[in-house]
């Protein structure tokens, strides 16, 4: 709840001084929070119950704060304790963000270095920062604490969170994703994963800044969305695939009129014609269930010029492959696997989980027919989110489905700071589908995909 000294042993002297120091640290922190919880309760029960905390305004705002201060002093002077000026605002910030935030970790949210935050129990809160995950000195009192911000989260999107349903998949108001895990599936007590994402999402621009790939990746890309190639963005928890297709998907015209299909709606497109559509869980009940499948099979019915699926992990995998492969092409979508190669295996899998009995073959066709591109993105050791491989899916040898590396990421080790060294290069293969990138009016010059002069660059390599 309240930041705490951070322990560090060294001889038994200091080791001795710095355990006196951690105990009197803890009696404080202890008598802040005792404070604070009893503060936030009897601004709790004295406050309107009508009243809708998210419609008030500056004026409004500034008497509960008001209200909250004199509550504290009230506090203070019956249990006969006397706090510093920093203290009080200590309290009086996380009884503000009780009520109108989301308790401890309201800070964190609106912390913009801060892309990840993790609750793996009330006592034990990580983030990743720059891709970097430590530890936070923030804390919860108990599990009901941890609970009773994750209801706060959940409960306006109408989705619930019991013994009899213990995982939930959210969303906070900004779009960022939020998963939510509680007993007797969580051991240590509730655990709290929210994925944040940019006020502002991401363009090309900024991911050639980062490093992700370079501007004559950018431009294929570009030019190959625009011309309506089927495209799979593949890669690990984290790697960054949900921000490469929000790229993506603003390269689509805006006359088009654009479907996206998710578990929990985060995309951020900017284009006018979009339907944004969001699976539903089954209610108390056990009624009411709509999957990512059901939402793409009836996407077809709504006339959509693109299907974007934030990501496929079952049967609907099917439903998308042949949504591509009758007239909705340039769809774009995400899975996780761990190289081009992975994804089209994991696709065969997620195929034959919709229940039909494909042959093997006839569900590989399906994928080489429908799938032209696999752009997989990893993030690398030091933290940085990069685009390895942009793969072209050229078709079938035999029962086999064929992979020609385009682009590729060459790692050449790290510097002494301990970040990657490496560069994105070519492989000097022109893709097949050149004539519908021109068809469509992109003018992608031959001379980018030119093999380059790196020494120990192997051209065998270049096939997924």
């Amino acid at each position: 709840m309240f930041s705490n000294k951070p322990f560090n042993p060294g001889n038994p002297k200091e080791k001795e001084s710095l355990a006196k120091d951690k105990e009197l640290s803890q009696k404080k922190r202890k008598e802040l929070e005792e404070v604070a919880t009893d503060t936030l309760r009897r601004v709790i029960d004295n406050m309107d119950s009508d009243i809708d905390l998210e419609k008030l305004d500056s004026f409004q705002k500034k008497q509960i704060s008001e209200v909250i201060h004199e509550t504290l002093n009230e506090v203070l002077t019956e249990q006969n304790r006397h706090l510093s000026q920093a203290d009080k605002q200590k309290i009086i910030r996380y009884v503000l963000d009780e009520i109108y935030g989301y308790g401890p970790i309201n800070s964190l949210i609106h912390d913009p270095t801060i892309t990840e935050i993790m609750v793996n129990g009330y006592n034990s809160v990580y983030v990743e920062r720059d891709g970097k995950i430590t530890k936070t000195d923030i804390t919860f009192r108990d599990d009901s604490h941890v609970l009773h911000t994750i209801e706060k989260i959940i409960t306006p999107l109408g989705r619930r969170i019991d013994e009899s349903s213990p995982m939930v998949d959210a969303r906070l108001p900004d779009g960022s994703r939020v998963n939510a895990i509680i007993s007797p599936l969580a051991v240590r007590g509730p655990t709290l994963t929210i994925r944040k994402f940019a006020a502002d999402p991401y363009t090309l621009d900024d991911l050639i800044t980062f490093g992700t790939l370079t501007r004559e990746i950018a431009q294929f890309i570009r030019a190959c969305v625009k011309a309506r190639i089927n495209i799979i963005v593949s890669g690990g928890t984290g790697s960054g695939k949900t921000t490469t297709l929000n790229v993506l998907s603003s390269f689509i015209p805006n006359k088009e009129r654009i479907v996206t299909i998710e578990d929990a709606a985060e995309l951020q497109l900017q284009q006018e014609h979009v339907v944004p559509l969001e699976s539903r869980p089954p209610n108390i009940e056990g009624k009411g269930k709509v999957s990512i499948r059901e939402l793409v099979i009836n996407s077809l019915r709504m006339r959509p010029d693109r299907i974007v699926v934030g990501e496929v992990r079952g049967g609907e995998t099917l439903d998308m492959l042949q949504a591509m492969n009758t007239g909705h092409d340039g769809s774009i979508t995400t899975l996780h696997s761990n190289n081009p190669r992975d994804s089209l295996s994991r696709m065969e899998t997620m195929v034959l989980m919709a229940g039909m009995e494909l042959p093997l073959r006839a569900v590989r066709e399906q994928i080489s027919s429908a799938i032209d591109l696999v752009i997989h993105q990893s993030r690398l050791p030091d933290g940085t989110r990069k685009i390895v491989k942009v793969t072209e899916v050229s078709g079938m040898e035999g029962d086999t489905i064929t992979l020609q590396d385009i682009f590729t990421f060459r790692q050449d080790g790290f510097d002494e700071k301990g970040y990657v060294m490496g560069k994105h290069i070519p492989t000097g293969i022109i893709p097949s589908f050149m004539e519908q990138l021109r068809a469509y009016g992109e003018n992608v010059s031959t001379q980018m995909f030119q093999l380059p002069d790196v020494p120990g660059f192997d051209l065998n390599r270049r096939r997924g």
